[in-house]
């Protein structure tokens, strides 16, 4: 057994609290990893609200980390001790319809199919003053050594900085995918991304990377703007400043509207907006932002009648993680994207709470 910090939420609506915990050994199938770094997802801060649906509390958060393998249960052949890896928080079972459909990232035994609150065999093996504490979508990378089952960890370059690529385990992954494999961006397209957090600005890497030939940035908070233009953004706007809908903005600004939408905030009004913003015949629009748990968007049907068509992505689309990650990272070594650049605060690991602060912010 392990003794190390991590950071708990013992209930939602409150702070989380760095606290001493005990990380048991990895089980069969299971991996052991000390997180060297973890990036702070919007995702979190919907489950420290408690706004995330199936989480169970105590939980370690956490999603986006990096780190190298302690050490590994009976039976595990992909990694060994002192690789470097991501864990991830989509696993790849390998076994699932959805794992052999080369089309889907999504394995069912995802969070959306059923919880990952407890590893595989239905225990946990982080405890805290004699309780047990949850897993979180089976990473918890808020704690420094975690266990996740070996579908869920990626191994990875041995000269990657993780301080770095820790965002390839959601936030870079998931933007760049969005563009590159759920909406395949064409060269020359015309794109709009709402909401210019790591998400929307890797969303901005990936409709550039596709040759995309317009890039209409839209965020409120136009402090973002200069990131968005300098990863190829062509056009910035702040919907407060116009007195007209963003929607009939972009769609006076593109002729009939984009031929591809990203709406990476998570909100029911700008999905909608998303959706009808791209053109009404081939337009794609893909939702990336998490929506609070039981929200319900109604929508005018006529916005799909005449060929636009609304995808969701999770995690970059249709990559296997534990294939594709080692790949990707390869790529970011060859300086082929700069998702540095999305890196905005480095805060040692007791100051958690000041990056869920800036976040809020905006910052």
């Amino acid at each position: 057994v392990i003794r190390c910090r991590a950071a708990v939420a013992w209930a939602p609506g409150k702070p989380l609290s760095v606290e001493e915990v005990e990380v048991a050994p990895p089980k069969a199938g299971e991996v052991r990893i000390k997180i060297v770094a973890t990036g702070i997802c919007h995702t979190d801060d919907h489950a420290l609200k408690g706004s995330l649906p199936n989480v169970e509390y105590p939980v370690i958060p956490g999603h986006e980390g990096a780190g190298i393998v302690e050490s590994i249960g009976e039976g595990v052949t992909s990694v060994k001790p002192g690789q470097k890896v991501i864990p991830l928080c989509v696993p790849q079972c390998g076994e699932c319809s959805f794992c052999q459909n080369p089309e889907s990232n999504f394995c069912q035994k995802s969070h959306i199919s059923e919880p990952q609150n407890l590893l595989p065999d239905k225990t946990s093996r982080f405890s805290c003053k004699g309780k047990q504490i949850h897993h979180f979508l089976w990473v918890s990378t808020f704690a420094e050594y975690t266990v996740v089952p070996e579908y869920a960890v990626a191994k990875i370059d041995a000269a990657a900085p993780l301080d770095k690529v820790c965002l390839f385990g959601c936030g870079f992954s998931t933007g760049y995918g969005a563009a590159i494999n759920t909406a395949k961006v064409k060269p020359g397209s015309s794109c709009a991304v709402f909401g210019l957090g790591g998400v929307g600005l890797s969303v901005v890497m990936g409709c550039k990377a596709a040759g995309a030939s317009r890039i209409i940035a839209v965020d409120i908070n136009k402090d973002k703007f200069a990131k968005a233009k300098e990863l190829g953004a062509t056009d910035c706007i702040n919907p407060r400043e116009l007195k007209k809908p963003i929607q009939e903005v972009l769609t006076e600004m593109t002729g009939q509207g984009v031929d591809y939408s990203f709406e990476a905030i998570g909100r029911e009004d700008t999905m909608i907006a998303a959706l009808a913003s791209c053109n009404m015949s081939t337009g794609v629009c893909v939702m990336i932002g998490v929506l609070d748990s039981g929200s319900e968007i109604s929508i005018d049907p006529m916005l799909l009648m005449t060929g636009r068509t609304w995808k969701g992505t999770v995690l970059g689309g249709s990559w296997k993680m534990r294939e594709c990650m080692s790949q990707l990272v390869s790529s970011y070594l060859e300086k082929k994207f700069s998702p540095d650049l999305l890196i905005t605060h480095t805060l040692p690991f007791a100051k958690v709470n000041e990056g869920f602060e800036l976040l809020r912010a905006g910052k």
